[in-house]
């Protein structure tokens, strides 16, 4: 079983920087995709962005496209989710999440394991 600790959420300015960690427990190079998903209160729980097992391939949802980078480290159990030119809708609870399934699905319900989730606000 994988367990994921994310950390690196906060306040912040439209238009500045956060970078969000993501660790897991176990190596997730045996062929786990791992991506970042947000919920904002009253609202469905959304993609972000995800990246395959092997860092050759990486998905982003639109609204986050050009501003939003994952990455991952595999040796360090870490997978990262730089952001810059935040907007206050990007306010929300941001999820690291692992699925077995390939190339890495955008809906939630493929994912197995998951974070207990990092608070990111962006003010006006």
């Amino acid at each position: 079983q994988v367990q994921l600790v994310e950390s690196g959420g906060g306040l912040v300015q439209a238009g500045g920087s956060l970078r969000l960690s993501c660790t897991a427990s176990q190596d997730t190079n045996r062929g786990y995709a791992m991506a970042w998903f947000r919920q904002a209160p009253g609202k469905e729980r959304e993609f972000v962005a995800a990246i395959s097992w092997n860092a050759a391939a990486t998905h982003y949802a639109d609204s986050v496209k050009g501003r939003f980078t994952i990455s991952r480290d595999n040796a360090k159990k870490w997978i990262p989710l730089q952001m810059t030119n935040l907007k206050p809708e990007d306010t929300a609870i941001y999820y690291c999440a692992a699925s077995a399934a390939h190339p890495p699905p955008t809906s939630p319900k493929w994912y197995s394991y998951w974070g207990q989730g990092t608070q990111v606000t962006v003010s006006p």
